[in-house]
């Protein structure tokens, strides 16, 4: 099957940690053979098997892990141990980290972060600046400091009845 992409030369330092801007070795999803992608630290940040890909000036860095067929786009960022997959997306400057988990069709978007042990999946969203942490999981609905019927009030609601 061979490799999907490869490390390109192009790097960027952060104290001891290098990342290094990705390079398409083929066609698949809506990647080009030859496009530049985005920035990881090493292959295994970035899955060589399915439509997965690291779009932009997006980066995946120590022990986060990307794979099925998950996009990080954008200026967004994961890292630690974070895990994005199945056909989750994150853009627009977001942040993975610690040890959640975005999976299934979920989105993070426009500034937010995740972390901590949070499960984000389903139809989920997370988006407008809002931060998720700690142990909780969302599997459906809208986390955003914008949104009126949001996730975190209808969780209230059931709460309260």
């Amino acid at each position: 099957m061979g490799k999907k992409y490869e490390l390109t030369g192009t790097v960027k330092n952060y104290g001891d940690r290098k990342v290094y801007r990705i390079q398409a070795l083929k066609n698949f999803g809506n990647v080009k053979k030859g496009d530049l992608g985005g920035w990881v630290e090493s292959e295994e940040n970035l899955s060589q098997k399915g439509k997965c890909w690291v779009y932009d000036n997006a980066e995946v860095f120590e022990n986060a892990k990307v794979y099925g067929n998950a996009k990080i786009k954008d200026d967004a960022w994961v890292n630690e141990d974070a895990e994005v997959f199945e056909n989750a997306v994150i853009k627009d400057d977001a942040c993975i980290s610690g040890h959640a988990m975005i999976y299934g069709n979920a989105k993070v978007d426009t500034e937010s972060s995740v972390f901590g042990y949070c499960e984000i999946a389903g139809k989920a969203k997370v988006t407008d600046c809002s931060t998720v942490s700690g142990s909780i999981i969302i599997t459906d609905g809208i986390v955003s400091s914008n949104h009126k019927d949001s996730f975190s009030e209808k969780l209230e609601m059931k709460l309260k009845k």
